[in-house]
């Protein structure tokens, strides 16, 4: 089934942007390099009208855990408003922030430069 239809299964703006951020702040690690990039245009599959990402795609390349979490939106957005809050809830509660390491790891994980960038 496409996901062109996503769009306009929010209520306003504001819940897109809330869905999209759980996406990109709770799915998306960059450690899967693969799983990131795809749920990543996912993301943007959320506010578009055009195919950015296929069902298959989601298939093939999300862990069967994220996969589920990602249909139960898809689920969530064709059913109302009320639906996809609670699933923003329910995602925000199962999965944390993902720790963005490359920022860390440049600031020696304690948010102080480093000797090369003094």
């Amino acid at each position: 089934m496409s996901l062109v239809d996503l769009r306009h299964g929010f209520r306003d703006e504001a819940q897109l942007r809330l869905a999209q951020g759980v996406v990109m702040l709770r799915l998306a690690d960059d450690r899967e390099q693969e799983e990131c990039r795809v749920l990543m245009k996912f993301f943007w599959q959320l506010a578009m009208t055009y195919q950015e990402v296929t069902e298959a795609e989601l298939d093939r390349h999300i862990n069967p855990s994220k996969r589920e979490v990602i249909q139960n939106l898809i689920d969530a957005i064709r059913q109302s408003p009320e639906a996809v809050d609670a699933w923003i809830d329910n995602a925000s509660r199962r999965f944390p922030f993902v720790q963005d390491r490359g920022y860390a790891a440049l600031n020696n994980d304690d948010g102080q430069e480093t000797d090369d960038q003094a």
